[in-house]
């Protein structure tokens, strides 16, 4: 019996405009994106038609942060989008097999609503929602009852409990527990039903959920930090971790540094998904191409450019630099963000880089790869890391939307088809049958020896 080739599996990472920060302002772009669900639906069902796994939409608890500069501030596009769960719950009523994975926050959140919303969304969509576990790094504490902004470790410590919680509410029903039966008149099988009567450091809660087991057994668990404390949240918990890097020999080293922590968790490499994005400006020719993407970068504003890089340098006056001088040193991280900074940090010291090239190197992708080249040369890049132990799936970052995607759907899946690196058909309709993830075991049932078939 021969084994089945080992496919990409694909997500398509949504911005509401596109990934490029002056993406609202292309031609082609749907500038209300952000709170257009017909536009949301179209780009979904484009998707799906092609048989990506899944669609993802990254969220802040209060908003994208804003810059402080006035000027930035009315020419940001990233402050007006749906609430994700809110979005997915409708759009899982217009599909049938596609994912959606939905960001929210263990620092800003609580862990029985979040359970209750991500197990509803499962029962929704029939078994296809996700959760990206996020820990916020920005302080928008101002807008919670929160004493302040917690610091990095003390996110990721609440992160772990906040995890395990969520998981164990998540099976605080076994499978079967809802017998309705009519003729006994037996609701519920009070045998199956499992309090927690958890007291962590961080949380007390005596559950059970109120809605039933998630179809999938748990949703599936995402997770994108890349700091040392967010590998090892991804290796003990996450079935997928989306993830950034510029170079192949990052990528490899990133995969290899997280899969070889999964035996220590009693877990196997094909049980964590790694998913770098990738940003593709496409042309019929390289040099289509390459003018695409000057034609985007060209509509970024000035107030915009510096917004980017003050950011990037947490709040350094730079009034003393041209955008033609060479990029300083970045600061060492701070809270905000630890990897994604070193990421650019790296990008400096390696590139040589001016402000001005700085800028635009982050403009589109925000730290991700940027393959600007023809539909056969994205599709090289892709199969390089996917046959080289650098990635096992990819987020698509279309720059523009829905061309963006539109184009990657008519020219790029079409080949990956013809070598046999990407499905034609759905494996099944739950998002973990099509990434190939087991459903997990019900950890009360487990313990009282009962298998989930029972």
């Amino acid at each position: 019996m021969t084994t089945p080739r080992r496919q990409i599996k694909l997500g398509a990472f949504l911005m509401a405009t596109g990934h490029h920060v002056a993406s609202w302002r292309h031609p082609d772009a749907q500038a209300d994106g952000g709170i257009n669900v017909a536009h949301y639906r179209k780009v979904v069902e484009t998707a799906e038609k092609a048989k990506f796994d899944l669609v993802f939409v990254a969220d802040s608890p209060a908003g994208w942060p804003r810059a402080k500069d006035r000027e930035a501030q009315q020419r940001s596009s990233q402050g007006a989008h749906f609430e994700p769960l809110t979005l997915w719950s409708a759009l899982s009523q217009v599909t049938s097999h596609i994912g959606f994975v939905a960001t929210a926050s263990t620092t800003y959140e609580d862990p029985y609503l979040l359970a209750r919303r991500f197990a509803s969304l499962d029962h929704l969509s029939g078994g296809r929602a996700a959760w990206n576990v996020v820990t916020t790094g920005a302080d928008v504490s101002h807008n919670f009852q929160i004493a302040g902004h917690p610091a990095h470790a003390d996110r990721y410590a609440r992160a772990e409990e906040f995890v395990d919680l969520v998981l164990d509410l998540w099976d605080s029903h076994e499978d079967g527990a809802f017998p309705r039966d009519k003729d006994s008149g037996i609701y519920v099988d009070l045998d199956r039903v499992h309090q927690l009567n958890h007291k962590g450091t961080h949380f007390s809660v005596r559950g059970p959920l109120n809605v039933p087991r998630p179809v999938q057994g748990h949703p599936v668990v995402v997770q994108a930090g890349a700091s040392e404390p967010g590998r090892r949240l991804a290796a003990r918990t996450a079935e997928m971790i989306f993830t950034a890097n510029q170079t192949l020999e990052d990528a490899q080293a990133f995969y290899a540094d997280v899969k070889r922590r999964l035996p220590a968790y009693g877990r196997s490499p094909d049980q964590l998904l790694i998913v770098p994005g990738i940003f593709p400006v496409l042309g019929g020719t390289e040099a289509e191409a390459q003018r695409n993407h000057e034609e985007i970068q060209n509509l970024i504003h000035p107030a915009i450019a510096w917004e980017i890089l003050t950011r990037h340098y947490q709040g350094r006056d730079l009034s003393g630099y041209s955008l033609d001088d060479r990029a300083p040193p970045l600061p060492e991280s701070t809270e905000l963000n630890k990897s994604r900074l070193t990421l650019v940090s790296d990008l400096v010291s390696r590139g040589n880089l001016t402000l001005r090239q700085l800028y635009l190197a982050v403009a589109g992708a925000r730290g991700h790869r940027e393959v600007v080249g023809t539909p056969e040369q994205i599709a090289d890049a892709m199969q390089q890391w996917f046959e080289n132990g650098a990635a096992d799936a990819f987020n698509i970052m279309p720059p523009v939307l829905p061309r963006g995607l539109d184009d990657f759907v008519a020219e790029v899946v079409p080949i990956l088809r013809r070598r046999g690196l990407f499905r034609e058909e759905y494996e099944g309709p739950t998002l973990r049958e099509n990434l190939g993830l087991q459903r997990p075991e019900n950890r009360f049932a487990a313990r009282r020896g009962i298998s989930a078939a029972e």
